[in-house]
């Protein structure tokens, strides 16, 4: 049995959580908004007390796969309505930077435009200096979906490392074309 699929997900206070069988749905309603997701048919989802448990009908493959993705998943939106996510991203390089104009982030990448990157409706971008943002939400995939696409406007290079990156995030550098004829 999934280790993880069994683990009961405990409902902290001021959160509800609902689940509709007919549709396989579950909504999740919080002190910082609401989420909604389905789930897959083959899975049970139960309300008991201050709990919600997740149950597979048997121990095929497909079963026991759904089985602890389908618990995470209604975990990770119980977490994200009380504490939310955040992924925290740097701008390294000579000249690169970002500054926060109303809801839009503008970054100067090194490009001969600029770069700007909106808030949307699931995802804020809080600027912290002109080297350091985070995007936070409640929605977990979301948010690092979100990061993804900004990251990629410049990933990081491997000769200098230059480009956004996460915080934290290593980059393997390559050597130069100097280096190749030395022994």
């Amino acid at each position: 049995m999934s280790r993880i699929g069994r683990k009961p997900i405990v409902i902290p206070a001021g959160v509800t959580v609902t689940v509709d069988e007919a549709a396989h749905s579950v909504t999740v309603k919080g002190p910082k908004g609401s989420l909604n997701s389905n789930y897959h048919p083959l899975m049970t989802v139960k309300v008991e007390g201050n709990e919600v448990l997740v149950t597979r009908p048997n121990d095929e493959p497909e079963a026991r796969s759904l089985h602890g993705l389908t618990r995470s998943n209604i975990a990770n939106m119980v977490n994200g309505v009380v504490h939310g996510y955040e992924k925290k991203l740097e701008i390294v390089g000579v000249g690169l930077r970002c500054q926060k104009q109303g809801s839009n982030l503008v970054m100067n990448l090194g490009f001969s435009h600029q770069v700007n990157i909106p808030d949307t409706e699931d995802c804020t971008i809080v600027w912290q200096d002109p080297n350091h943002f985070t995007v936070t939400g409640i929605d977990k995939q979301k948010v690092g979906q979100y990061a993804a696409e900004i990251r990629a406007k410049k990933p990081p290079e491997p000769y200098k490392g230059k480009g956004i990156r996460y915080e934290g995030e290593v980059v393997k550098h390559k050597e130069g074309k100097a280096g190749k004829g030395k022994k």
